[in-house]
């Protein structure tokens, strides 16, 4: 298992480094030789973008690169493909492959694109990042290893051994909502050696882990909300970006929210996302895969078919779905 395991992953100490800076840690817990990250640094709108399929379950390649079209023109920083949202763990490897030489294809360089990475095993996870860096992604959202419940020790060595396999940059993706292995502050602060891990996607739900986070390890990684519905706290605690869901579906006001929160005007992004609350609260259910794309179909960007096991909605539930959904474009904001 050793020599199968070393074949699929490189040597921990072969490492590209872009570019190295001190990135304000705090002197006495990280030395300025950890404080570096990958340039340029990731920030701004990141959104987890659906897979489109058809029908009978089949890739819609064209319906998801008009989508990445729209994404793109309304402003966002970069594309996150095959995430949870982009049913990875529901395609063959074949098609996530496909899907990310189409957003490199259909990017053409202007924002970056990164895969999420949710395998099963760690040599699988190499491979991928490996082939997809091949096929030109920028970076990597890297989940922790799926149905095996890692404990710390077993998921650090994941995350080490996933970064060694090349020296692309790559974000952790922190859900212990919903992958129950949980990165704490005191982690980061033990991982920050490692070179290409430049960016977290703090979805923990717990607003406190912003400011622990930054206390912990100031500003050596960029620092991504990925919970919808807690945007706005997570901006006024400082963050740098922001991994969206259910804003792919309206990406104009998305963006326009998280521009409000970089210029401090808060008022106006307090309107907007008491707009937008009740769409962004889609984001946080178990069906929010079928949620979010059923959005996106009322809002002409998408279509409300998944693959199996996930089923589309139906009956009271797709109902009361669209209720919410049809609620909040009726007090669209014009813009």
């Amino acid at each position: 298992m050793a020599a199968r395991l070393a074949g699929d992953c490189a040597d921990f100490g072969i490492f590209l480094v872009i570019g190295i800076q001190d990135n304000g840690a705090i002197p006495g817990k990280l030395g300025t030789s950890s404080s570096f990250t990958m340039n340029p640094p990731w920030q701004g709108v990141f959104p987890a973008v659906t897979t489109q399929f058809h029908s009978d379950q089949s890739l819609d390649l064209e319906g998801t690169a008009r989508h990445f079209e729209a994404l793109i023109h309304s402003g966002v920083s970069g594309l996150i493909v095959c995430g949870s949202l982009g049913e990875n763990q529901a395609m063959e490897p074949d098609e996530k492959r496909q899907v990310v030489r189409l957003a490199v294809e259909t990017s053409r360089g202007r924002v970056p694109v990164l895969s999420g990475v949710a395998e099963t095993s760690t040599a699988a996870a190499c491979r991928y990042v490996r082939e997809c860096a091949d096929l030109g992604a920028a970076g990597f959202m890297v989940m922790p290893a799926m149905v095996y419940k890692a404990d710390t020790r077993e998921a650090v060595q994941f995350f080490r051994t996933v970064a060694a396999a090349s020296p692309v940059p790559w974000m952790l993706y922190n859900n212990p909502v919903a992958y129950p292995v949980d990165i704490t502050p005191e982690i980061f602060a033990e991982m920050a050696d490692i070179a290409n891990l430049v960016a977290i996607k703090e979805s923990s739900a717990n607003t406190r882990r912003i400011t622990e986070l930054r206390n912990a390890v100031g500003n050596r990684y960029q620092l991504f909300t990925g919970v919808d519905d807690l945007l706005l706290e997570c901006a006024i605690l400082g963050i740098d970006g922001w991994v969206a869901g259910s804003g792919i579906a309206f990406p104009v006001e998305n963006q326009r929210l998280w521009n409000l929160t970089r210029e401090g005007r808060w008022d106006e992004a307090r309107a907007l996302y008491r707009w937008a609350q009740p769409l962004m609260k889609l984001d946080t259910h178990t069906h929010f895969v079928q949620y979010i794309k059923l959005l996106c179909q009322e809002t002409g960007l998408g279509t409300e078919w998944v693959r199996e096991p996930r089923l589309p909605l139906a009956g009271t539930e797709r109902e009361s779905v669209l209720r919410i959904i049809r609620e909040a474009l009726a007090r669209r904001p014009a813009y």
